[in-house]
């Protein structure tokens, strides 16, 4: 099932995603959900922004969480150059935590730029086996099950609803993934150099 902020539609008659070319779209859902081959089928490579990938850029180890402050900095940094720049922009980690999606909204809203949710609310059992069998990328079962708890309260108590997010989808099986398709529309606006979006790490001081 498909089921956008307004109410429930079913797989295919919803129809495609209308997302704007410069949004930031942010996946949300636990390991093994399914995030990375749905960004995948949906968007160009060069707008995904990965947390694996970035772990495994500075650690060589993709499943190293000692490496995530480092891997967010990084791509905290990339996602305010392509905001800034009128890019579109997939923020492709589990992003279940509010504290994982403030910083992302807040580059968003400083240059003016959409923020799409699309979370993957799929079953425990079909997030466990997928992670399982992830070569080299395994996430511990404790972890993923502590993720699964953390989207389901977060869905039911109406907190990601309360982010008031341009859209929210919630994608509740393998028909909805496989057949869900996105339509991107034009731009709201163009490039933005606001350096207070960046950032403070990546903010350069004037010699």
């Amino acid at each position: 099932m498909i089921r956008p902020m307004q109410g429930r539609a079913e797989a295919g008659s919803y129809g495609p995603i209308e997302i704007p070319a410069d949004a930031l779209v942010l996946l949300i859902g636990a390991a093994g959900s399914g995030k990375t081959t749905l960004a995948g089928r949906l968007f160009p490579a060069e707008a995904i922004l990965s947390s694996d990938a970035l772990r495994q850029q500075v650690s060589g180890d993709a499943a190293n969480q000692q490496a995530s402050p480092q891997a967010f900095r990084i791509l905290h940094a990339q996602a305010a150059r392509r905001l800034a720049a009128g890019r579109l922009t997939v923020v492709d980690a589990t992003n279940i935590a509010a504290a994982a999606r403030r910083p992302l909204r807040r580059l968003a809203s400083a240059h003016g730029r959409p923020v799409i949710a699309i979370v993957l609310d799929v079953a425990g059992a079909v997030c466990l086996a997928r992670n399982a069998g992830r070569p080299g990328r395994t996430v511990p079962e404790a972890v993923v099950l502590r993720q699964l708890g953390s989207l389901r309260r977060a869905l039911d108590q109406g907190d990601l609803a309360a982010e008031q997010f341009d859209r929210l989808v919630v994608l509740t099986d393998s028909a909805a993934l496989d057949g869900t398709t996105v339509g991107l529309t034009e731009s709201a606006k163009g490039a933005t150099l606001s350096v207070s979006a960046l950032p403070r790490r990546t903010r350069r001081r004037n010699p």
